[in-house]
């Protein structure tokens, strides 16, 4: 491993735009990992930015620390992630993300209307949801969650 390929927690903030306590608290989750000089400091893989960076992406997707350590734990520790691991995380969060786009693409599209909810409080309701007939789906916004 050359010298170059490791970088202090500092630059390791600077290139993923997290705080360097956020950095550690990913360290103490096992999302990443450091290595350590001989005076104890910090050095992370320069892999850490992509690891980092999917962590990023992950959480605005909506996913939670364990569906992120999940995912994560299929790409190698100590390594760059080729093309091949990646795609491997992909196939695996296609369908989740899928369901997430339907699901957004369903609210977009009703939410100005009657979501199902059963509250009877909109004029619209009597039309879309005439006699709450939504509550035999289930409780919640049912034309939204379908």
């Amino acid at each position: 491993m050359h010298k170059n390929d490791l970088l202090p927690i500092g630059a390791l903030a600077q290139r993923t735009g997290l705080a360097v306590s956020a950095i550690r608290f990913y360290e103490k989750k096992g999302l990443i990992e450091s290595l350590r000089t001989p005076g104890n400091q910090r050095r992370f893989l320069r892999s850490d930015i992509r690891r980092l960076s999917f962590v990023l992406i992950a959480q605005k997707l909506g996913l939670n620390l364990e569906e992120i350590e999940v995912e994560l734990a299929k790409l190698p520790q100590g390594r760059n992630p080729t093309k091949a691991d990646w795609q491997r995380i992909s196939r695996s969060m296609r369908t989740m993300l899928d369901a997430k786009i339907k699901l957004l693409h369903r609210t977009r599209n009703k939410l100005d209307q009657c979501i199902g909810c059963g509250c009877l409080s909109l004029e619209r309701c009597a039309l879309y949801n005439k006699g709450d007939r939504a509550s035999a789906m289930g409780a919640g916004p049912r034309f939204v969650l379908e």
